[in-house]
């Protein structure tokens, strides 16, 4: 496993819970996120539904809620820690261990994908190894919706949720420039939302689709 991957895994099997409680409730305060996934699950089933994978799904609240919204959701996260952790909050969810740069999932099985403030730690040499990996195994026509933070910069985060170490990069990107390498993996972006614009951190959230 390359390094950046491995500790990834491990700072997030370290801060598992603290970063549970953390996003506890996002939903249910964050109007603009719950409208995404609302929009993101509406399409994926005027598209003949079918399963969905979020990567990078952390401790599965957000699989949780889109199959709240009829939608056949299932999480992997590189973290075993955060996987458990999911399990146990989420039961009869199914949760799995796993890479967003190596899927362990056929080709054109998934009707979407759904990727969290998960690329953000992924180098920008990867990112398009796993967006290749998204249009693997999404179907022709079928849906990516991306979140990240907004900026040029990058740094090393060396201490994380409740105080925890951790060390992982967190990158902030342009909209623009991940809506390139959207469209170089074969999507056509349908739409762009910038959330928080006018605070140190702006977010964004990209609806894309994979072009036959």
């Amino acid at each position: 496993m390359d390094e950046w991957l491995a500790d990834t895994a491990a700072s997030y099997d370290t801060v598992a819970g603290s970063y549970a409680e953390f996003v506890r409730g996002a939903l249910e305060r964050e109007q603009y996120l719950s409208a995404a996934l609302t929009v993101f699950a509406g399409a994926v089933r005027a598209a003949g539904g079918g399963p969905v994978a979020d990567v990078g799904c952390g401790p599965g609240q957000v699989t949780a809620h889109l199959r709240g919204l009829g939608v056949d959701a299932f999480g992997v996260d590189l973290s075993p820690g955060m996987v458990e952790l999911a399990r146990r909050e989420h039961p009869g969810v199914r949760f799995e261990v796993g890479s967003m740069t190596a899927l362990e999932l056929p080709a054109g099985s998934v009707a979407g994908v759904l990727a969290w403030w998960s690329l953000i730690h992924v180098p920008d040499d990867e990112v398009p190894v796993a967006l290749g990996e998204f249009r693997r195994v999404v179907r022709p026509g079928g849906l990516v919706q991306l979140g990240f933070h907004v900026g040029d910069v990058s740094r090393l985060k060396t201490e994380g949720y409740g105080g925890h170490p951790m060390r992982v990069h967190v990158h902030r990107r342009r909209p623009e420039k991940v809506a390139g390498w959207l469209r170089e993996a074969g999507f056509a972006v349908d739409a762009q939302w910038l959330m928080q614009p006018d605070t140190e951190v702006p977010q964004a959230i990209l609806f894309a689709r994979r072009e036959p």
